[in-house]
């Protein structure tokens, strides 16, 4: 009982202190970055930072994640905050953003990878030190809930961020080679494909199939991540200005309505329907059980983005399955829906 009622204690406080005005807040930046700040190319021999910035990771799969970096030819590093468990989440919200804010400031750390997602990073982003961030940048690596702070922390320091594995999922070959690819050898026309189907058994479900919604050739910055959670970022400080933006989503066992929901929530916002394109990735899990009373998946997206006009394609390959390719969000990339394929046309690190 005593540890549920610092829970509540803890949850009381954070909440409270969202009420303050953001002005007398001493990490709350003054304003957005105009300024686009690549981080410097991550090699072997570096250190990465593994942080949990919202739920949890078991111990045995920690374990791996540190195998998988030491056989990529980096050195893992982290405090004991990666080990608690307050709640649903790893820590509470003051010490998953210490340990954020100190993984930046920690010169001997060179890059940050997020060891999962789960839920947490919207309640943090307040307390967040922007201007610590923007005089240290590093790669700042994840998906899923880290969608928040990819965004966030692109928007308020210019610093570019990456949309890809977080430690529980960087174990496989193409993951590992697509974050190869961005971070460390990273140059001007880097392509990125999809993979090849060798699992029929897995990619014959409807939520994996690869189509078009409306042609075209495009180009802008990238920007986006997991629906579920651009979606909670409305309203906030930290709501996405899609203008002229490659808008790249994807999501995971959520049913055909809240898709529709979601979508049509921001098809309802200020910039939505200002994007330059759409790259759905794959929605795994969120047309697996059929139903003849609902829309399938691929009927809402249809329905929901065609009328946009919009170059858009659904299935490409990320989001919460396998095979999971680096997005640099800020990056100015070419889609070709055609082709199915993402040209970034510049470098995403220095």
């Amino acid at each position: 009982m005593k540890k549920r009622r610092q829970f509540f204690k803890t949850a009381v406080g954070a909440g409270m202190a969202t009420l303050i005005p953001s002005a007398i807040m001493a990490s709350a930046p003054e304003k957005k970055s105009n300024n686009t700040i690549k981080p410097k190319a991550l090699k072997k021999g570096d250190t990465i930072g593994l942080i949990a910035p919202g739920y949890a990771i078991k111990s045995e799969i920690l374990v791996e994640a540190k195998e998988t970096l030491e056989k990529m030819g980096f050195i893992p590093f982290h405090t004991n905050r990666l080990y608690g468990n307050h709640g649903y989440f790893s820590n509470t919200d003051t010490e998953r953003v210490a340990d954020l804010n100190e993984m930046f400031a920690n010169k001997n750390v060179d890059g940050i990878l997020c060891a999962r997602g789960g839920y947490g990073c919207t309640r943090i982003m307040h307390l967040i030190d922007y201007e610590l961030i923007r005089n240290n940048p590093k790669a700042l690596i994840g998906f899923s809930d880290i969608t928040a702070l990819l965004n966030g922390i692109h928007q308020e320091t210019g610093l570019i961020t990456f949309h890809g594995p977080v430690g529980s999922t960087i174990n496989d070959p193409y993951s590992i080679e697509q974050l190869q690819n961005v971070v460390m050898k990273s140059k001007a026309w880097s392509f990125i494909d999809n993979v090849e189907i060798t699992d029929q058994e897995e990619y014959n479900k409807p939520e994996y199939n690869r189509y078009c919604i409306t042609p075209g050739v495009v180009s802008g910055k990238l920007a986006g991540g997991s629906l579920t959670l651009v979606n909670a970022l409305i309203g906030t400080p930290h709501e996405i200005d899609f203008t002229d933006a490659i808008v790249f989503l994807e999501d995971i066992e959520e049913a055909p309505y809240r898709i529709d929901r979601m979508l049509t929530q921001l098809m309802h916002g200020k910039t939505f329907n200002k994007a330059a394109g759409f790259v759905f990735g794959v929605f795994k899990g969120c047309d697996s059980i059929p139903d003849p009373k609902s829309f399938t998946l691929k009927e809402v997206i249809m329905d929901r983005i065609k009328p946009l006009g919009i170059p858009a394609v659904y299935g490409m390959t990320f989001g919460h399955i396998e095979n999971n390719f680096t997005l640099p969000i800020g990056i100015k990339a070419k889609l070709d829906t055609d082709k199915m394929t993402l040209h970034l046309l510049e470098k995403a690190v220095e």
